[in-house]
């Protein structure tokens, strides 16, 4: 929610466009040196600080996704791709030009300015078509979670993170809820 950051924001988006060309290229040639090493760099950038400088940084979809990992034995990262677009479709009307700004500089959305919502959920439509290009799950299915474990995933994540979570929106217990719904 942090205002002033154009040069931050460019750097992520700059880090995300570069981890998706990358992981385009690695699909098809896992031996690709120059591939693997901008992942490994890019990695490294999103992981040290670096992209969070002078902002408010939110992990709570981390926090979602690592009661996932602990109770399905399911890799961070498919996990993420799980949570990830579920958590933006709910949270998207917290900051609208938000995600209308990542669909059109990551995704290359043409912007509509008479309907920013469109684009912002057509920006998280091709997150979501870009993961299952790279073969990562989408659903709970996917990843052998069950909607009935939802009850079991809040109580560890209220023992681990607590609620309310997050800083780009303030979720509660049926907020979280409500996005492994969305995830199911």
């Amino acid at each position: 929610n942090t205002e002033g950051v154009e040069l931050t924001d460019f750097l992520c988006e700059a880090t995300l466009k570069s981890i998706i060309n990358a992981a385009r290229v690695i699909v098809h040639d896992p031996l690709n040196y120059d591939a693997r090493a901008t992942i490994c760099w890019a990695g490294t950038i999103a992981h040290n600080g670096f992209l969070g400088v002078g902002r408010e940084e939110d992990w709570s979809t981390h926090g979602l996704e690592h009661e996932l990992s602990a109770l399905y034995d399911v890799t961070h990262g498919a996990g993420l791709a799980v949570m990830f677009p579920a958590y933006m479709k709910y949270t998207v009307d917290s900051d609208v030009e938000r995600y209308r700004q990542l669909a059109i500089r990551v995704f290359g959305v043409d912007d509509n300015p008479k309907n920013p919502k469109a684009v912002a959920l057509e920006g998280i439509a091709r997150l979501e078509s870009f993961f299952k290009e790279i073969g990562m799950p989408l659903t709970f299915e996917e990843i052998g979670a069950k909607k009935e474990d939802i009850d079991k995933l809040l109580e560890k994540l209220d023992i681990n993170r607590g609620f309310p979570m997050g800083n780009f929106q303030k979720l509660s217990r049926e907020d979280a809820r409500k996005i492994y719904l969305l995830a199911c």
